[in-house]
């Protein structure tokens, strides 16, 4: 059976991981290595690593880092930040990552999509899309770590952006980045209900009870969480942690069967 994927979402700035709250107060949390060591230990899903100030301040990724996140990892990875162009990809993916993911310049040249999809395949290209609620005019798109609001709404991107040959969603709330208050679900149905492709969100998990809430919501999607699995207790104290196999699986099948049966 198909079972929704649960990714520890990890944020790499300055060569650290941190970990930030509604994309400010970021905290550091420890060595990019040293976590995907512990994940491996843990039969993780899927790992997502994002460098946060790669793409807003314009420089290359740092292919050393990736390297040796792709040679330690045994866990399939998706990595993002400061990817700008094919020859970036490419070499991304020559490296051993299964997925990168874009922001910024697929909002800035939706066609690169299509021409990334021809060269490495549509299943290694994700759109990352950091939304926020506006009053007025529903979901909107920022770019530069939340910082600048993109023209058009976000079912506007999803519509363009799988026309031009994305082949998952990464979608990010910045409302609820770090603030461990739940996943917004209104959010995760508007998204499901209008694509055709993988989708994962990302952006409020506390516990697995909000991972099973999304998956009853919505079914199958893809489960995101940074501060879930990298602190514990309401002092946030860093412990990379990650559920066993038999606490996820009975968890998902559960919530999944309900969502079947609603």
């Amino acid at each position: 059976m198909l079972r929704p994927r649960v990714s520890p979402c990890l944020l790499i700035r300055n060569g650290g991981l941190v970990k930030t709250r509604q994309f400010g107060e970021d905290k550091y949390v420890g060595d990019p290595i040293n976590a995907v060591k512990i994940f491996n230990e843990k039969s993780v899903d899927e790992l997502i690593v994002i460098d946060i100030d790669a793409s807003k301040n314009g420089v290359e990724p740092d292919y050393k880092l990736i390297k040796k996140l792709a040679d330690e990892s045994r866990m399939p990875l998706c990595y993002g930040g400061g990817v700008m162009s094919v020859e970036q990809v490419q070499r991304i993916i020559q490296l051993g990552v299964e997925k990168v993911a874009l922001s910024s310049a697929l909002l800035e040249a939706p066609d690169l999509a299509t021409r990334l999809s021809e060269v490495v395949g549509r299943q290694s290209v994700v759109a990352v899309l950091d939304v926020k609620k506006s009053f007025l005019k529903g979901y909107e798109v920022y770019i530069g770590n939340g910082k600048v609001k993109v023209k058009g709404g976000l079912l506007s991107w999803l519509d363009s952006l799988q026309t031009q040959g994305v082949g998952e969603f990464l979608i990010n709330s910045i409302e609820r980045d770090g603030m461990q208050g739940g996943y917004d679900l209104s959010l995760a149905k508007l998204v499901k209900q209008n694509v055709s492709v993988p989708v994962t969100f990302l952006g409020g998990a506390s516990s697995l009870d909000d991972i099973g809430n999304l998956v009853e919501t919505v079914g199958l999607v893809g489960c995101a969480a940074g501060s879930l699995f990298v602190f514990k207790g309401k002092y946030r104290a860093v412990l990379i942690n990650y559920p066993s196999f038999d606490e996820k699986f009975k968890l998902i099948t559960e919530r999944l069967m309900k969502y079947e049966q609603s």
